[in-house]
């Protein structure tokens, strides 16, 4: 069995760093949501300054920093996924709605066998 290492925020100021990060965050998202009197430009700047000041926060705590070479990760790992080509995607989905048609049919004919043996076997006897 394999064993995974948890790593978790330890120090005080990570904990500090981490949750002024994510005020900052959460603080642009409810100023872009409770400023719809402004423009939406100045709504816009709101969020997208609240996000920029919580990733700079964010830089400077360990956890942050885990985070975001994460972050890094994950976007570099999309692009090296190889995508189906149209060919191979409408062959699969055709094969998908196949098998669905054919379990429908079959689902049908064993629901029918059953109510015919339940309802005009069984039932007519008494």
């Amino acid at each position: 069995m394999a064993t995974q290492n948890v790593e978790t925020v330890t120090s005080k100021a990570d904990w500090v760093l981490v949750a002024l990060a994510v005020l900052a965050a959460v603080g642009g998202v409810l100023g872009f949501t409770f400023l719809t009197e402004q423009p939406m430009l100045a709504r816009v700047g709101v969020l997208i300054g609240g996000l920029v000041v919580a990733v700079v926060i964010a830089w400077f705590s360990y956890s942050g920093k885990r985070f975001l070479a994460y972050s890094r990760e994950s976007y570099e790992e999309t692009k090296r996924v190889v995508w189906p080509s149209r060919k191979e995607t409408v062959v699969t989905t055709s094969i998908v709605f196949g098998f669905v048609v054919v379990m429908a049919i079959f689902l049908f004919l064993v629901d029918k066998s059953v109510e015919w043996m339940l309802y005009d076997l069984l039932l007519s006897w008494r």
